[in-house]
């Protein structure tokens, strides 16, 4: 193999890599912002039911 064409195979790979990562920090940040919706409803719920037995 000679040398531009390892090269051009180096780049190649690199940006396939990195195409790879960038899905999955995509994939993180959706479940990141999935599990702080979830979160936040629940908080929501035990903040009206909270207001509900004290009332």
């Amino acid at each position: 193999m000679g040398p531009e064409l390892h090269y051009q195979v180096m780049i190649s790979r690199a940006a396939e890599l990195q195409e790879e990562a960038a899905d999955h920090r995509r994939a993180r940040q959706a479940l990141a912002g999935r599990k702080a919706q979830q979160r936040s409803g629940q908080r929501r719920l035990r903040a009206a039911f909270g207001k509900l037995r004290t009332s």
